[in-house]
């Protein structure tokens, strides 16, 4: 499912999309995820968890940057999901979003994977 984009140029830009594999919901957001475009990343983790589908993997491969609020979008889906006995699963994380997670402690909250596939297996 293809979420959209936002932003008039590359930077700003965020497409998300959602698929069912297995028990696992996987949700890909690609680009930048900051204050103007962390509802196109909620929308569909809120949709899911609706769904039932408390194990979400976000496959991190292709996001470019993460703010603090794109942080809270994740830490607040970690919270829904593990009240509904599942869990967030961060995947593929290129460097400069780890760091964020590395700087902030979120890291520690998460469980992450090298990549989807690993995140899959789990």
């Amino acid at each position: 499912m293809d979420r959209g984009t936002v932003g008039s140029t590359n930077r700003g830009r965020l497409l998300v999309e959602v698929r069912s594999v297995g028990r696992s919901e996987v949700v890909t957001p690609a680009g930048e995820l900051d204050h103007h475009t962390a509802e196109l990343l909620s929308e569909p983790l809120d949709e899911a968890l609706d769904r039932g589908r408390s194990r979400l993997v976000i496959d991190c491969s292709q996001l470019e940057f993460c703010d603090s609020t794109g942080l809270n979008v994740l830490l607040g889906a970690r919270l829904k999901a593990e009240a509904a006995g599942g869990g967030v699963h961060l995947a593929g994380m290129l460097p400069v979003v780890a760091r964020v997670f590395e700087i902030t402690g979120a890291e520690a909250v998460f469980t992450l994977h090298d990549d989807l596939e690993d995140a899959l297996r789990d």
